[in-house]
């Protein structure tokens, strides 16, 4: 177990036509690569099982064949608070889904379970996403969904949870941590967000795997972390660098 805590151009000048000089050309190809290397994002729609349609981002890998990430936003935000994560991953080599939730997240657990499902289904149905070899990372009700679906899914093989609670809404989390078992899990809490860090140090304690911790002097929850912890995103591409082949 393992804590970590985190305190809170010019036009180009042309010789003579048809000759750039080395060095520009040289900057031209590094800007080629640097391009070619950038994620590749588009917006599409998933269908849930009971015929909801879902809006989300799809981030395609640098490289294939590549492990898939689903990526779950809190209650009433969008999946577009992950974009800046879901492009990072896409960098690293990881297919990457961020969907929004039906109603903001404003539903019974049985369809948010739906949401999730659908979500991986879109993953693991593209040909360049190795299909046994999903993470999820969540943020609040998202967190709390991601573990649930995670305990009953062994191709999940990672999680990571931004603000997590014990129980959100009756989505209850520790028995599902319990059954997910050996598999790694990254929790994040702020130190301002008195129920979450109590609730990242009640799940810290529970099953037998990989349990990383982050906390964070910013006063933030779920999602807002990734814009007042700016070390947060590198942390969650570093997470599932070590945890998801």
């Amino acid at each position: 177990m393992r804590f970590a805590d985190w305190r809170v151009p010019k036009d180009p000048h042309v010789r003579r036509p048809g000759l750039i000089r080395p060095g520009i050309a040289i900057l031209l190809a590094l800007l080629l690569n640097i391009h070619a290397g950038a994620a590749s994002a588009r917006r599409i729609t998933v269908r849930t099982e009971d015929g909801v349609t879902l809006n989300g981002t799809y981030f395609e890998a640098s490289r294939h064949p590549a492990p898939g990430v689903v990526l779950l936003h809190m209650l009433t935000r969008t999946h577009d608070d992950w974009a800046a994560v879901g492009g990072r991953l896409a960098d690293a080599g990881y297919a990457v889904l961020a969907i929004d939730f039906r109603n903001g997240g404003d539903a019974d657990a049985a369809s948010l379970e739906r949401d999730v499902r659908a979500a991986k289904a879109f993953l693991r149905e593209r040909p360049e996403v190795i299909p046994n070899s999903l993470g999820i990372a969540g943020a609040s009700i998202g967190a709390n969904m991601a573990v649930i679906d995670a305990a009953d899914d062994p191709t999940v093989q990672s999680i990571a949870l931004l603000s997590p609670g014990l129980d959100y809404r009756g989505l209850r989390t520790e028995a599902a941590l319990k059954k997910f078992g050996g598999r790694p899990a990254f929790l994040v809490s702020s130190t301002k967000d008195p129920y979450a860090w109590r609730s990242v140090k009640t799940l810290t304690a529970i099953g037998p795997g990989t349990r990383e911790v982050r906390l964070s002097d910013a006063l933030a929850h779920g999602t807002v972390l990734l814009q007042r912890d700016p070390d947060l995103v590198a942390a969650l591409v570093d997470w599932f660098r070590k945890t998801l082949l």
